[in-house]
This record gives C-alpha cells, sequence and structure tokens, in this order.
C-alpha cells in the first residue's frame, strides 16, 4: 500500500510540470445536454468480423461537428488533470495500437496534435529497440506493405494513438493495421504486438452482443491487454467477456474550470454483461458485491472504466477523414487505460493485469456509483453503485497507484 500512495503522491508532483500550451481551453459539456453521435464503423453484418467503436459528435442532422483549426473536446490537461496522472513512465514502456486497415496520416496528424498542445516533439522510430517513438507497422510487425486506407478506422487510428501519446508522452507508440477488421487478422496483429514486446496493448474494436471462448491470442500474461467494452449499451461484447483481458467500460467525466474532477457517472452507451463461456477470476469473485452482481461462475465484464461519452469526448486530429473533431465511445477509454497502465509500469508484475485494481483499496481509484446503461435482471448488471458493479468495474484512475 505504501507503494501505491507514493505513486500517487508522485503524480501530484508532476501535473505542475504540464506545459501550459497543453492546457487549451475546453468545454465544460453539461450532463443534461442533448448530444448527437454517430458511430465511424458499420456494424459487420457477417461474424468473425469487428466493428471500430469510436463515435463523433454531429449535429441534430448526423454531420459531424469539424472544426477548421481549435480542438474541442479533453486533450492532455484534462485528462492528467482529472485522472491525477503524470505525463511520464518512469521506464521505457511500449504501448500498442490493434487496428484495422491504414491512415496514410497519421505520422503526420500526430505531429500537428502534438505541435498544438505543446507536446514534447514525436519521433519515428528507426530501430526495434528505440525508445519514445513511434512505428506504424502491418500484423505482421512489418513497415510494408502497410493494408488499404479506410477512414472509418482511419479515425480510430487518430483517436487510440493520440490519446495513448497525450497520456504517456514517453512511451514508444508501435500501431499495428490488421490486413481487414476479420477477427484472424486482427488476433494475429496483437500476438505479433506481444512477441515483439509491447507492455500494454489497446483494442478499441469488437462484437456486440457476443461471447467469446478463451483464446490464446489474447492470452498473454505480464501484458496489460485492453479492450472496449461496447457502446450499444447494456450487453456483452467479445473479446471483452475474456477472462485475460482488461475490460474497459466507459464514463462521463465531468471536470470544473481549472481541470480538476468533479464526478462521473456510467455512460449510457457503455456495454456490461456477463459472460457464459468465460470464468470469472478470483479477484472478480471476491468482491464484496458478487453476489449481488449475479453473474453465477461466468466473467463479469467490465474491470475499470474511463471517459468515453461523446458529450465529454477526446479532441482528435484527423486529415483524413475530418480535420479537429471531438470523439468518443468506449474506443477512448481503452487505449487511456493501456497509457495508464504503461505510465505505472507493473503490467508485469501480474500473470493478469486486471488483477492489480481489485487490489488497491480504493484511494487509487474513483468509485463511479451513478448512472446506467439500459435494463437488466440484476441491477449491478447495468447500474453503478458502490464498489465493482459491472458498468464501470471497481472505477476509473485516481492516480497510477491501482495499476
Amino acid at each position: 500500500m505504501l507503494r501505491r500512495l507514493a505513486l500517487s503522491v508522485g503524480a501530484i508532483a508532476l501535473i505542475a510540470a504540464i506545459p501550459a500550451a497543453q492546457a487549451i481551453a475546453a468545454p465544460r459539456p453539461a450532463t443534461k445536454t442533448a448530444v448527437h453521435a454517430k458511430r465511424v464503423c458499420a456494424t459487420p453484418k457477417v461474424a468473425g468480423v469487428a466493428a471500430c467503436l469510436a463515435m463523433v459528435r454531429t449535429n441534430a442532422s448526423g454531420k459531424p461537428l469539424v472544426s477548421p483549426a481549435l480542438p474541442t473536446g479533453y486533450g492532455p490537461a484534462q485528462f492528467h488533470t482529472g485522472y491525477n496522472l503524470p505525463t511520464t513512465a518512469g521506464s521505457a514502456q511500449t504501448i500498442a495500437i490493434v487496428d484495422a486497415y491504414n491512415q496514410p496520416n497519421i505520422v503526420n496528424d500526430l505531429k500537428v496534435y502534438d505541435s498544438t498542445y505543446g507536446l514534447p516533439k514525436f519521433k519515428k522510430c528507426k530501430t526495434k529497440t528505440q525508445k519514445s517513438c513511434f512505428a506504424v507497422l502491418n500484423q505482421s510487425g512489418k513497415k510494408k506493405p502497410l493494408p488499404a486506407n479506410n477512414t472509418g478506422w482511419g479515425l480510430e487510428i487518430s483517436l487510440d494513438v493520440e490519446t495513448a501519446h497525450e497520456i504517456c508522452q514517453n512511451c514508444r507508440i508501435n500501431l499495428y493495421e490488421a490486413n481487414s477488421a476479420s477477427f484472424a487478422n486482427l488476433e494475429a496483429a496483437v500476438n505479433t504486438a506481444a512477441a515483439q514486446g509491447a507492455n500494454a496493448i489497446s483494442n478499441s474494436y469488437g462484437s456486440f452482443g457476443s461471447d467469446c471462448g478463451p483464446t490464446s491470442a489474447y492470452n498473454h500474461p505480464g501484458i496489460a491487454v485492453t479492450v472496449s467494452a461496447g457502446d450499444d449499451g447494456f450487453g456483452i461484447s467479445c473479446p471483452a467477456t475474456l477472462n485475460t483481458v482488461v475490460a474497459v467500460g466507459g464514463t462521463n467525466l465531468q471536470l470544473n474550470g481549472s481541470n480538476h474532477y468533479v464526478s462521473e457517472s456510467v455512460w449510457n452507451g457503455t456495454g456490461s454483461g456477463c459472460s457464459t463461456l468465460n470464468t470469472a477470476q478470483s479477484w472478480e469473485t471476491g468482491e464484496s458485491t458478487w453476489t449481488a452482481i449475479a453473474c453465477g461462475t461466468g466473467r463479469g465484464m467490465n474491470d475499470v472504466s474511463a471517459d468515453a461519452d461523446p458529450a465529454t469526448g477526446a479532441a482528435v486530429y484527423d486529415s483524413f477523414g475530418y480535420g479537429w473533431i471531438q470523439v468518443g465511445g468506449t474506443s477512448l477509454s481503452s487505449p487511456l487505460i493501456a497509457a495508464v497502465y504503461a505510465l505505472a509500469g507493473n503490467a508485469s508484475s501480474y500473470t493478469y493485469p486486471a488483477q492489480s485494481v481489485y487490489l488497491d483499496s480504493g484511494a487509487d481509484l474513483h468509485d463511479v456509483t451513478t448512472g446506467t446503461n439500459g435494463t437488466c435482471a440484476h441491477s449491478l448488471q447495468c447500474h453503478a453503485g458502490a464498489g465493482f458493479d459491472l458498468p464501470t468495474g471497481v472505477g476509473s484512475p485516481n492516480g497510477t497507484g491501482a495499476f
């Protein structure tokens, strides 16, 4: 516990070092204001294919709200101050981003993002072992050939890469672009990421309503494999139902004028539910609320949560299909949590890093206790409550001590 407390104090000290340029003003979204949003990836009509889970803010007619110059939505200062996070990891860490298809402008778009927020220059990786750099790779871990371009998945890539980088600003980021959105290709990319030394692997995609049995593709001990919970409200999603991953739910994050944490509630779009194909790990069944959650012996989805509501979404720069745009969905919460694991640098201490958040006393987590994502027979499967619940897991980050 002393170790965890020390990390949190260190996080507070590091926040003061955030460059002023990172503190670009972001709107304080009101929870009662109607916000329009839409998916950027179509729901697949065939089995074995995943959908990306990014959602863009739109006007009432469904037109994306693109900003020509200044970003809207939360940026580095909002997330670091709101979640009490340092800007850099204490040891060399690699975050892998797994997505489908190619975003041809991502290298330059990340430069624009960094320049806008005053982040340190981020170099392109020249070697496999270089630290604090960015590499774009195919699902086999090679620079060429890259897959076909795709604007929907392209925005997903921009969201994932920029979020991971803004949270951990000295982490190496390897973007693995799968040949297509088939699970076969995405899983190949995950396995490559693990083989090439990733400390955290973010997966912002899924198949809503699908359970999936144990698979080696997402079973990589000592690596924080984070998976988005889905954007369709109450219900399960593969691969977030797997008991070897960190299933990440979504919230609405409210900050004050100085970007400090005010409150958090369940985002009504986040997925949650019980798996019938995967057994709950002991750290879940040991929670005091487990009996009330009523998953029986099945794995409960989710473990932890972070901002995902498009109303409180992230500012993203994507010149390939949009420009500056505000993006949410649990596609935001997955890379955010993956980067928090990288900041903490403790994933290798656990067979399955999801365990770490359950071991924390609660001081390093925000317990999300309000909000719902739908209707369910057992309240804590679709409603937030004190302690562990399925929409938000054990809570959201308050420093890195729980990770």
